[in-house]
């Protein structure tokens, strides 16, 4: 039995769901390589139409049920802050930590542990002088994503600065 109840080629990369019962317990990009996979459930059918919606308009807000508990306190209170970034705009590690009263790094360790990426759009979070990294990682096709999903949001492109070799 597979890890997802779906998998979802999208313009921008492979999206695995995994659901638990009646809500949505995990959103993972993975390399296309992963294969997609016909939904297995009503609610990752939903996700799928969603994100679908999403790709079409990036004024899409989600509504899906979320799995409840996920996190620590501090995660899930920078999860709600990166909730709370609209479409188009981006905050730094910087600028939540303040907000936060924390640091940058525990900042971006917290982002890149979003169960939720898309839902909660953890690609908003971008460093000071770049785009920073993404799901714990600074390159790759995770770095592409982010890439994508800024573009698809009308960010400026000077936001979006190439890869380093």
């Amino acid at each position: 039995m597979s890890a997802y109840q779906a998998k979802f080629d999208t313009p921008f990369g492979l999206v695995g769901v995994r659901t638990e019962g009646d809500v949505l317990a995990e959103v993972v990009y993975l390399p296309r390589s992963a294969g997609t996979q016909a939904s297995s459930n009503a609610l990752a059918e939903r996700v799928g139409v969603q994100i679908e919606k999403y790709v079409a308009d990036p004024g899409f807000r989600f509504n899906l049920p979320l799995k409840q508990g996920v996190g620590t306190a501090f995660q899930r209170r920078v999860w709600d802050l990166i909730a709370a970034i609209p479409r188009g705009k981006t905050m730094t590690y910087g600028e939540m930590a303040r907000t936060l009263q924390s640091g940058p790094r525990p900042v971006g360790q917290a982002c890149g542990t979003n169960h939720f990426p898309l839902v909660i759009p953890c690609h908003r979070v971008v460093a000071a002088n770049g785009l920073g990294g993404f799901a714990h990682h600074s390159n790759g096709y995770l770095i592409e994503i982010k890439r994508w999903l800024l573009a698809h949001e009308t960010l400026e492109r000077q936001m979006l600065i190439p890869l380093r070799a």
